[in-house]
């Protein structure tokens, strides 16, 4: 394996944050903030609790996961979209390295940012209401699981755009509103026993609800069923993205 390589991409995109700070870190640190705010302040006065803990610290890990999803796409596909349109994915291609590096790279450098923010906002939050984490490990291993699944989204997006219309399409039509609908701000058990059965086609549910288990030992579903559709989901993602490179999928237009 070209470790040398992998280390060039990845530096690369890490220092790319570090010029763009304001908009990567501070925006969606003070957006999501704004969120807590809001809804921990309306709703808030009006539901005290969800499940035995205060709404305040009940939808701080929604919010995370809320950020950690647009996120990781964001970054993800834009890091490999430039590329493609300023024409230096010639470069890597016609470069000694492999699909593995490349991808290696670009979503280690996505999932990484992502990470990075999510730790701030939970920091962030912790200066609002008073939070625990029950089970550290499965938090760590949940936002790791989820931030380099939706970076291989994100990268599959980055691939398959011809604009940057079409970066914004998924995550704004598609991502946002299944994380708003997937428990994020409330437990789907406040919903009819219809919107239940049809909420849990939501994989953003067992998302939230395995990371918010992590925090306070509840959750809308098994944090076993959590973890194997967070898994079932990335290896789809693996399988589309080696199937981009066995094929050459949109890699050079």
């Amino acid at each position: 394996m070209n470790l040398y390589a992998i280390r060039a991409i990845y530096r690369f995109e890490m220092a790319r944050t570090m010029r763009t700070l304001l908009q990567s870190i501070v925006s969606p640190v003070v957006s999501t903030s704004l969120y807590f705010v809001v809804f921990g302040s309306a709703i808030g006065s009006r539901i005290p609790e969800v499940g035995g803990v205060s709404y305040g610290a009940f939808i701080v890990p929604g919010l995370v996961m809320l950020s950690l999803l647009t996120q990781s796409i964001s970054n993800a596909s834009f890091g490999i979209y430039f590329p493609k349109f300023t024409g230096t994915i010639y470069e890597l291609l016609s470069a000694p390295v492999s699909t593995l590096e490349i991808v290696i790279s670009y979503v280690g450098a996505a999932a990484t940012k992502s990470i990075v923010l999510g730790l701030i906002i939970l920091a962030t939050a912790a200066l609002f209401v008073p939070m625990q984490i029950l089970h550290p490990g499965f938090m760590l291993l949940f936002l790791l699981l989820t931030a380099v699944t939706f970076s291989l989204l994100g990268f599959i997006i980055g691939i398959w755009a011809d604009g940057f219309e079409k970066l914004q399409f998924i995550p704004t039509l598609i991502i946002t509103p299944l994380t708003f609908l997937g428990g994020s701000f409330y437990s789907i058990d406040m919903l009819p026993a219809f919107w239940q059965k049809v909420s849990l086609f939501n994989p953003v549910v067992y998302l939230v609800s395995g990371f918010r288990w992590s925090f306070y030992g509840v959750s809308d579903v098994g944090v076993g069923v959590s973890l194997a559709m967070t898994l079932v989901f990335m290896a789809i993602c693996l399988g589309v993205v080696g199937w981009i490179f066995r094929t050459g999928y949109r890699l050079k237009s």
